[in-house]
């Protein structure tokens, strides 16, 4: 749980940390004036606005907020994703290419996981009960009616009568 919650700690300082590490990975390993370029009006902008995106999809869970930990899922996709961009702050030009190929690759194999899982999380088909102990949930209802005690039911019509005018 800790490391679950230390990922939820960290999604907002990520968006200011990684970008600023790929400018502090060009200046290191002096990746040269193209790179320069590349990092400033691309990879500065790309990574801040695409992980900002990311925290607020993964925040806008309810179970996200209440127990202030993302999923494992979620730790999972940050860990590789955070990984390679990280990865690209070293510029080395033997795999710089496909690295870069694979963190947009997933870069947004994350986003479609924050949706499927805000998706999921938000359908009527579960709800979330807030106890003392944490978090419980709520089976939906048997679908059908064709149960027992179906043909039991009785049903009242009520019917308004109408009043004459007085015209």
């Amino acid at each position: 749980m800790w490391l679950r919650r230390a990922f939820f700690g960290w999604l907002i300082p990520a968006a200011f940390v990684l970008p600023l590490w790929l400018l502090v990975g060009w200046a290191v390993f002096n990746a040269g004036g193209w790179a320069f370029l590349w990092v400033l009006f691309l990879a500065i902008p790309g990574v801040f606005v695409w992980q900002l995106i990311l925290t607020l999809l993964v925040r806008a869970r309810g179970t996200v907020r209440a127990q202030r930990a993302v999923s494992w899922w979620d730790v999972l996709g940050f860990t590789v994703w955070h990984g390679l961009v990280i990865s690209l702050g070293f510029f080395v030009q033997s795999w710089w290419a496909p690295i870069m190929v694979l963190a947009i690759v997933a870069g947004v194999a994350l986003f479609w996981l924050a949706l499927w899982q805000l998706w999921s999380e938000a359908r009527p088909s579960r709800v979330v009960m807030h106890t003392t102990d944490g978090l419980a949930y709520i089976p939906p209802p048997q679908e059908g009616t064709n149960g027992p005690g179906a043909a039991e039911r009785e049903v009242i019509v009520i019917t308004e009568k109408q009043a004459p005018s007085a015209d």
